[in-house]
């Protein structure tokens, strides 16, 4: 064979090698493509700082709005909240009230200035049969008043109460002197009460007879309270002679 066959010979063996060569590379790198898995578009994505920074700032404007509640939780807890009411003012001082029994209106004049000057009510004792001036003839045995006073069990009815007794700390009771004592009605209205813990005193008003013993009666219908002396006055006793008695008894 010449030595031209045998170069060709060759020649063609070489080539045939390297197309080998080139077709088994490419094989592999589709091979590798397809088996290795596929990682997911946004799987360790770094995110961007501007991106970052812009999260963590609104993460810490959550946690502040969060505080703000429970600093406002804790002002109204504590009692310093703004619009918390304020503190009730101190009490007031006794609550009094003055009750009375009049006839001829000289005890009432007594009675409506005693609640002027004191601040106090005033609660009028009506009898539910009212007295005529034949009931008040003293001078007349069998005439009612007569009759009323020279029994002591005898106990007039009154028309209506005084409300919300409870709540008086004082009370001053008025009437007019009959047969030198407070009428019967007056025993009445103290027995229709618990005067208990409560201060009490009586005025009276009359023509010449004195307070004497005439609130002995009652006293005894009332012997759970507090007792002041009384003081009788007349039928045109001034508002500066009825409040120097109210001011002496240091109720207000």
């Amino acid at each position: 064979m010449t030595m031209k066959k045998i170069t060709a010979i060759l020649l063609i063996i070489m080539m045939t090698l390297s197309l080998a060569a080139c077709a088994g590379g490419g094989e592999s790198v589709g091979n590798s493509q397809d088996t290795e898995p596929q990682q997911s578009g946004t799987e360790n994505v770094q995110m961007p700082e501007e991106s970052q920074t812009q999260e963590q700032i609104g993460a810490s404007d959550e946690t502040g709005e969060e505080s703000g509640q429970s600093d406002d939780v804790s002002d109204i807890a504590q009692g310093t909240d703004s619009s918390a009411p304020e503190s009730a003012s101190e009490p007031e001082g006794s609550k009094i009230l003055v009750a009375y029994f009049s006839v001829t209106n000289n005890t009432e004049g007594v009675a409506q200035k005693l609640a002027d000057g004191l601040g106090a009510d005033l609660y009028e004792i009506v009898p539910e049969q009212p007295y005529t001036d034949e009931d008040l003839d003293y001078g007349n045995s069998e005439s009612r008043s007569s009759v009323e006073m020279n029994d002591p069990s005898v106990r007039p009815a009154i028309s209506g109460s005084a409300e919300n007794m409870e709540q008086y700390d004082v009370v001053l009771i008025g009437y007019p002197i009959w047969w030198g004592e407070a009428p019967r009605i007056m025993s009445t209205f103290m027995e229709s009460y618990d005067f208990s813990g409560k201060t009490l005193a009586a005025f009276c008003t009359s023509a010449s007879s004195g307070f004497g013993s005439s609130d002995s009666a009652l006293r005894e219908a009332a012997d759970n309270a507090v007792w002041l002396d009384g003081q009788r006055f007349s039928a045109g006793a001034s508002a500066e002679d009825v409040m120097e008695w109210a001011d002496g008894l240091g109720i207000k």
